[in-house]
């Protein structure tokens, strides 16, 4: 196989490949979202149906207790290595709508200072829909092209977004079925266009609900106010405690089982691509804030955070009322560092804000979903193939980074199946991912489809 050929077949294949896409980005399947129940179904049908179409064999829509994963498979030979390839096909809710400037689930292509060539607008079009597109299109292209070198697995999902908790059963009930060599996994990013990376790590995470009840009812601020407890107010304060003035997060033991990286490790981190200022001007923001004594790369890498996803209470309609409200809420999210366990953390958080909380009013703290940090060697013969196709495609060799983001599954799999996940990701971390205007780079989803065979042909070559 040569990358000529690659290249050849897609410039035969392109608007066919970006209309497929469009057609599925057209599908609102929002998995945290019960009212899209049937979107997320459609969808899972639909991929389906494209695997089929590309040559996937045993291609079926297997239950789960909640949104069904897509299986497909082509063995080509037992004695050949087996590459299983996972994705997802749901995507997080498009709230708020109003920062859209389109229709979230009606994708349209506008060039961008980043993307002169164009990018597709649309909920899930990085995230992970149209990664997970990549992989279709590039096996398509090896089955067509009789230059399929290895055997391959599809396993894509309908519940990433929402912690992935129907997965981990499946797996363990699909043990035989899923049995390969190397999981290869497209839902991370690259450094720039002419920069690219592979994610040697990801953070952990551990996400909470907390719940504050002050007084039976909501109160009229002005009849009981300063004289009854506001349960925003102590939320707020207790939020706040969490960190110190260097953002050091307080909650006793959190830190325990935190790995610090060398001083050679984070000068070889300090290598990579990196312009605070441009940084910045892509936030619209006029300084950066973090904790103390590291960059914002290892912030958003090496180091544990906390932060709140959501918070509300109270009135927030239109107008005023002068209200004292009866509850407070948080969603609150920590990532997490290697050695560091969701489980351990969640409970840390739990009895710590149980503790902090004065004495008019009640705290109800919930764990909702979790998942564990992982490492990949960049000696592995996964990485190693991985970083010589893009090495072939690009120009020049990757970056391994460690990225900030959580994928609960890659220690699932390695738990469950024994096997490592390379992270293959083609997106921008700029490509506005869980956020308004959502977008990925045509650039970046042709360039996807057209590294990934190389993957496929350096592996098999190691393997041999």
């Amino acid at each position: 196989m040569e990358k000529k050929q690659v290249t050849d077949y897609i410039a035969g294949n392109k608007d066919r490949f970006l209309n497929e896409l469009l057609e599925l980005l057209r599908i609102p399947s929002i998995s945290a979202d019960s009212k899209h129940k049937e979107d997320v179904l459609k969808t899972a049908e639909a991929v389906k149906q494209r695997l089929v179409e590309a040559g996937a064999d045993k291609v079926e829509v297997c239950p789960t207790k909640g949104f069904p994963v897509v299986y497909g498979e082509k063995i080509i030979d037992p004695k050949l290595p087996t590459v299983v390839v996972y994705g997802h096909y749901d995507v997080q809710p498009a709230d708020p709508l109003n920062l859209w400037n389109s229709p979230p689930f009606e994708p349209v292509i506008k060039k961008t200072d980043i993307h002169p060539d164009g990018a597709i607008f649309a909920r899930g079009s990085c995230d992970d829909k149209g990664q997970m597109y990549m992989h279709v299109k590039a096996f398509e292209f090896m089955v067509k092209t009789n230059t399929l070198p290895c055997n391959v697995k599809f396993m894509i999902e309908g519940e990433e977004e929402v912690g992935s908790p129907s997965l981990g059963p499946w797996i363990v009930e699909n043990k035989e079925r899923l049995k390969g060599d190397v999981i290869l996994i497209s839902d991370t990013s690259i450094i720039a266009n002419d920069t690219p990376s592979i994610d040697t790590g990801l953070r952990g995470l551990a996400y909470m609900e907390v719940e504050i009840t002050g007084p039976n009812r909501d109160l009229h601020s002005g009849v009981y106010g300063g004289a009854v407890a506001n349960p925003i107010n102590v939320l707020c304060k207790m939020i706040a405690s969490c960190h110190d003035e260097n953002n050091h997060i307080t909650i006793p033991a959190f830190y325990d089982k935190v790995v610090e990286l060398s001083a050679d490790e984070r000068e070889e981190m300090a290598k990579a691509p990196f312009n605070l200022d441009e940084y910045k001007k892509d936030l619209a923001i006029d300084d950066v804030r973090g904790e103390k004594g590291y960059s914002t790369i290892e912030r958003t890498g090496i180091r544990p955070t906390l932060d709140v996803n959501g918070i509300w209470g109270g009135y927030t309609g239109e107008g005023a009322k002068t209200v004292l409200p009866g509850k407070a809420f948080a969603k609150i999210s920590m990532r997490l560092v290697p050695n560091q366990d969701s489980h351990e953390i969640s409970e840390i958080f739990k009895k710590h804000f149980e503790s902090i909380a004065p004495a008019s009013v009640k705290v109800k703290v919930t764990a909702h979903h979790g998942g564990e940090p992982v490492v990949v060697s960049i000696e592995s013969e996964g990485y190693k193939a991985a970083a010589s196709a893009m090495e072939e495609t690009y120009g020049k060799k990757p970056v391994p980074t460690r990225g900030g983001g959580s994928i609960p599954i890659v220690a699932l799999f390695k738990k469950e199946l024994g096997l490592d996940s390379i992270l293959f990701g083609f997106g921008l971390d700029s490509d506005a991912l869980h956020s308004p205007n959502e977008h990925y780079g045509l650039f970046n989803y042709y360039k996807g489809i057209e590294t990934i065979p190389l993957f496929y042909r350096n592996y098999t070559n190691m393997k041999k």
